[in-house]
């Protein structure tokens, strides 16, 4: 969701950066930055404090920045091509969709209460927020764990209509920070990656190993999901619990979500619900 729906990564940046530069301190570098995108509070909380190195205690920061929180938040706009995308794939009888955000439940509160109608496409039993109990500790991005719990979301349903189940090879997730890209990957499902202009710069020269989900950000955490099996592209079985393979085509890279390929995954969208 954050900064891949709405703009709230640049609200994040605009609180946090008020409260350095009342210390004296610079603005958040998109280094460290690209290293807090779609992790849970409580990774990304250490790995800015090590960096920080503020004169005041972890609680007294964190009270400042929610204040402002309070007042950024609910200001957050979609970004550009997602009211379109969402309304198109709320349609599609044969799509099912998902939610999986790293943001907890008030945070999420904030940032979309004046979005419902944006939001409505996704049925409360289809959000995953990062504070979910199904989630557990310390298995937020990049662990697979959120996008498997959001599929569960969509199966559980189908069980009960007598539908056929979902495969993670048949899932298309929509990540900008790449955290969430390994997340995906590491899940054995597809994914778009769509990021802000400063978090591709960051990592110019490594798209393919992002799209991979090869750039190591899983060695933080210890795979539960070692016995699952992982199709790869080809439909065969890679490693047990490995992310993909360079240039595999599994994921792709976009700059926005305007004009998003439907054809290139199967969706065949119906003229009226297009964009004449």
């Amino acid at each position: 969701m954050d900064g891949l729906l709405i703009d709230s990564e640049d609200k994040y940046t605009i609180c946090t950066n008020e409260v350095l530069r009342e210390y004296g301190r610079p603005g958040v570098p998109w280094n460290i930055k690209a290293q807090l995108q779609g992790r849970p509070a409580p990774q990304a909380g250490g790995i800015f404090w090590e960096w920080a190195k503020l004169p005041l205690s972890r609680e007294e920061f964190y009270t400042k920045v929610q204040a402002l929180q309070k007042t950024h938040f609910p200001t957050c706009k979609p970004l550009a091509g997602v009211p379109e995308l969402l309304r198109i794939l709320g349609k599609q009888t044969d799509v099912k969709i998902a939610l999986a955000t790293s943001s907890q439940t008030m945070n999420f509160k904030l940032k979309t209460g004046h979005l419902e109608e944006l939001f409505a496409v996704f049925a409360d039993e289809n959000r995953v927020l990062g504070d979910d109990e199904r989630i557990g500790k310390g298995r937020g991005k990049p662990a697979p764990d959120i996008y498997l719990v959001a599929l569960e979301t969509i199966n559980a349903r189908l069980r009960k209509e007598g539908g056929k189940e979902i495969t993670p090879a048949e899932c298309l997730v929509f990540e900008d920070s790449v955290p969430g890209v390994e997340s995906g990957r590491r899940a054995g499902m597809q994914v778009v990656w769509c990021p802000h202009p400063g978090l591709l710069n960051e990592y110019k020269g490594r798209e393919a190993e992002v799209l991979a989900g090869l750039t190591g950000e899983h060695k933080e955490v210890q795979e539960k999901n070692e016995e699952i099996g992982v199709v790869a592209a080809d439909g065969s079985e890679r490693k047990k619990g490995a992310p993909g393979e360079l240039n595999d085509g599994w994921a792709k890279f976009l700059p926005s979500l305007e004009d998003f390929p439907y054809q290139d995954y199967g969706i065949n969208i119906r003229k009226e619900d297009g964009r004449l």
